[in-house]
């Protein structure tokens, strides 16, 4: 397969759009069409079902995304670290991390990087999830590693670094810390303590701290808090629950709190981000750093 064929086939995975495919690509909708029928052809099977109203992965069309998609990653970050060495990787590099587990990875990364460059300089510090864009757009970080979903226009996404269960953190002596696992209809049965902050993007507090459940029911708040210590102390002292990342029990478990996995809910995914108009060379290799890093993490 050519270069550019696989870019065409996984972004039209990932959009599910032939117009959308062509713009994110600069390329013509009847050039995409033309590159899958070809690749089709090739294969002698459907990659995608086509209607007038929809388009969607086959079976197989899936599993060829699944096995791709990791060797296409490879060879991007192959491609950057080459670039990066060509362009001289070099100065300092401010990184931002917004949980212990991602503080971690980006620690290792940094020795790692620091190691293969001797140029280089990375400092690193907390985000607060209060304000977990404000030291990106004012230059105090040049990337971090935070909770996704993010989408704003200035920012670029990198790959999800850290994937981990969802989880709900109860009071030691309420009755859900009981339960080897809930459903997130379980919400409703309980005092939310969400998170509070006018820097919060709203999508963001809707994705991890939703009003209602999945089916409807509403899902009772306590007043919110503006720090994760504050969040701590409220649901051990038994003012309500909040929502956890099972990767932090190692690093945050103290008497009365209790980490209860969710059995039907998507995983915490933290990624890597930065402002697009400040993306550099130095930027992309340690991105690259960081993705390696985490793979080789147990």
């Amino acid at each position: 397969m050519e270069r550019h064929e696989i870019e065409v086939f996984l972004t039209l995975a990932e959009e599910l759009h032939f117009g959308r495919t062509g713009e994110r690509l600069g390329i013509s909708q009847g050039r995409v069409s033309q590159t899958v029928q070809r690749l089709e052809r090739r294969f002698g099977l459907l990659l995608f079902q086509r209607t007038s109203r929809r388009v969607a992965l086959t079976p197989a069309g899936a599993r060829f995304r699944d096995e791709l998609l990791p060797a296409h990653r490879q060879l991007e970050r192959a491609v950057s670290r080459a670039m990066a060495a060509g362009h001289g990787v070099t100065g300092v590099l401010d990184v931002g991390y917004s949980s212990p587990m991602a503080a971690d990875v980006v620690l290792a990364a940094s020795r790692v990087f620091e190691a293969g460059h001797q140029d280089c300089q990375v400092r690193i510090r907390e985000i607060q999830l209060h304000d977990p864009l404000g030291p990106l757009r004012e230059g105090v970080v040049d990337l971090q590693v935070t909770e996704f979903p993010v989408d704003e226009p200035d920012i670029t996404l990198g790959p999800v670094a850290l994937s981990q269960q969802r989880g709900l953190l109860v009071p030691t002596g309420h009755p859900f810390a009981k339960c080897d696992s809930l459903s997130v209809e379980d919400y409703a049965d309980a005092v939310m303590i969400p998170l509070i902050g006018d820097a919060i993007p709203p999508a963001w507090l809707d994705h991890h701290y939703p009003r209602s459940t999945p089916s409807g029911r509403p899902i009772p708040r306590a007043r919110p808090a503006t720090f994760w210590a504050e969040v701590l102390a409220r649901v051990a002292a038994g003012e309500g629950v909040s929502l956890v990342s099972m990767g932090a029990e190692p690093y945050v478990s103290r008497p009365g709190l209790t980490f209860v996995p969710f059995r039907d809910a998507a995983p915490m995914e933290y990624g890597l981000m930065w402002l697009t108009a400040a993306e550099s060379a130095l930027v992309r290799a340690f991105a690259d750093a960081v993705c390696d890093t985490a793979q080789s993490l147990p």
